[in-house]
């Protein structure tokens, strides 16, 4: 029951844009980059380099979901049902236009870019761009395009490390990995262009990459928002008294540290309880807890 008054907040709008976010970044993958072998970052990296040294039959959208998918369910309990519902989904619909192009569709990217053909710069570039386009489009809209980033959310405090620190690892491991597989450095370089150009690209998009958010909610419910978000996220927050200077009314801000996955749904939660609530969130180098229990 529980289960589905959660699906319920899944809103088309949402839907429709991780649609075109998995279709975008399908297009920078398949058209940019494993034509020529480069090689995403993440699961999406990885989903590449496995169908190169595999049979043909396990593909890369074969890969792409039966790797990504676990991963997702994994972080179900700390990121959501939503969340996750959303994950799984733009995951499918990258995996089914990855197949559409590379085995449908009349084009041919068997061993060239359709559009920069073999020069591995334009490439590796426009390849970073327009997957980055389509991961922080996921991102954005409650969801997310690798489940690196979700693992990323999860273990990166616990390892005392930030949440870019873990993924720049991750990809850093798998690049070694796929210059000692191919034996040749030359791609796995060229990669690292692709993952720079990606990663800020979702920086551009989603404002912030390895950063916590803080958000400052100025508003007149204050328990019921703090009640709402504590039920949605697990977390507390912290109430501040505040006077509005010009109404010089009492007013109280919810002062509250999330994820950036959380931003959507915590934005949601906040103006269901005051419409007129005021938000505004901001960047967060570092999140100190104590361990006094």
């Amino acid at each position: 029951m529980k289960i589905l008054n959660e699906l319920k907040k899944i809103k088309l709008k949402n839907i429709l844009m991780l649609t075109v976010a998995g279709i975008i970044n399908a297009i920078g993958v398949t058209m940019f980059l494993s034509p020529v072998k480069l090689y995403d970052s993440g699961i999406s990296g990885t989903s590449i380099l496995l169908s190169q040294i595999t049979p043909e039959f396990f593909t890369l959208s074969f890969f792409l979901v039966i790797l990504n998918v676990p991963l997702f369910l994994y972080g179900t309990k700390k990121q959501g049902i939503v969340f996750t519902a959303y994950a799984i989904y733009t995951v499918i619909i990258y995996s089914i236009a990855a197949w559409l192009i590379t085995d449908v569709l009349p084009v041919d990217v068997s061993f060239a870019s359709p559009l920069a053909g073999t020069d591995l710069l334009l490439c590796a570039l426009f390849g970073g761009l327009i997957s980055g386009v389509g991961s922080g489009l996921a991102i954005r809209f409650g969801g997310a395009m690798d489940g690196i980033e979700v693992m990323a959310v999860i273990f990166a405090k616990r390892l005392g490390i930030t949440v870019g620190t873990f993924v720049m690892i991750y990809n850093v491991i798998l690049y070694v990995i796929c210059g000692i597989v191919i034996h040749s450095w030359i791609l796995p370089l060229y990669s690292i262009v692709t993952y720079a150009a990606g990663i800020k690209t979702v920086d551009f998009i989603v404002e912030g990459f390895d950063r916590s958010k803080a958000a400052m909610i100025i508003t007149s419910e204050p328990d019921k928002i703090c009640v709402a978000i504590s039920n949605a996220f697990g977390t507390s927050a912290t109430k501040i008294s505040a006077v509005g200077s010009y109404s010089n009314t009492e007013k109280t801000v919810v002062y509250y540290v999330l994820n950036r996955f959380q931003i959507g749904q915590m934005k949601d939660i906040v103006h269901m309880e005051d419409p007129l609530a005021y938000i505004t969130i901001s960047d967060v180098a570092d999140v100190f807890t104590s361990n006094i229990k």
